[in-house]
């Protein structure tokens, strides 16, 4: 019975793995007449001083970086990412012995959307998009300052702002409601 046990086991795995019962979304892709975009200033809702404007160039250049959209001004666009920084946290995780923070979690928070200009609907809205960075204090060896860190996090929320775009729905990283064109419906979609 003992030998036969390891065969069951991995029979089991094997049926398990080729189940196709997987979560698999239908992928939702922009609509054909979106061409171009443009990046709306993000709006700095946080009292810390001149996050915004990092960031829009930071998802500006993604876009660019991409290539799969022009980027143009908002006039000449077909759809606007619209965006606020709501939350900006600076947290420490550890201290030395005399109480001074050694290791920090840079955290932010963002609630973006994009906006089909030609039918004035939002194709996709995220109302918690954050990316988090856990760096070392610049006084110790690899240590980073708050605006190297800072940078770390604009290019993730750059990236999964791109994706987002790109990639259609499925890339969704909070709660988000989609609207196919096919059936109208709007369907929620949570993590």
């Amino acid at each position: 019975m003992r030998k036969l046990f390891p065969l069951v086991f991995a029979l089991s795995v094997f049926t398990l793995g080729c189940n196709d019962t997987n979560y698999k979304p239908y992928p939702q892709l922009m609509p054909q007449h979106i061409t171009k975009v443009a990046v709306r200033p993000f709006i700095n809702k946080t009292q810390v001083f001149a996050l915004e404007d990092r960031l829009t160039l930071r998802v500006v250049d993604e876009f660019l970086k991409n290539g799969y959209y022009q980027v143009v001004q908002e006039n000449d666009a077909d759809g606007v990412v619209i965006g606020q920084i709501t939350r900006y946290l600076m947290i420490p995780l550890q201290y030395d012995t005399q109480l001074i923070p050694t290791t920090y979690r840079l955290e932010v928070w963002l609630n973006v959307r994009f906006l089909d200009k030609k039918s004035d609907t939002v194709i996709w809205e995220e109302p918690a998009l954050v990316s988090s960075y856990i760096y070392s204090a610049p006084t110790l060896p690899g240590g980073m300052t708050e605006d190297q860190a800072r940078e770390q996090v604009w290019d993730q929320l750059s990236r999964d702002i791109v994706k987002r775009t790109t990639d259609g729905f499925g890339s969704v990283t909070s709660q988000s409601s989609k609207r196919t064109q096919a059936n109208q419906e709007y369907t929620t979609i949570t993590q």
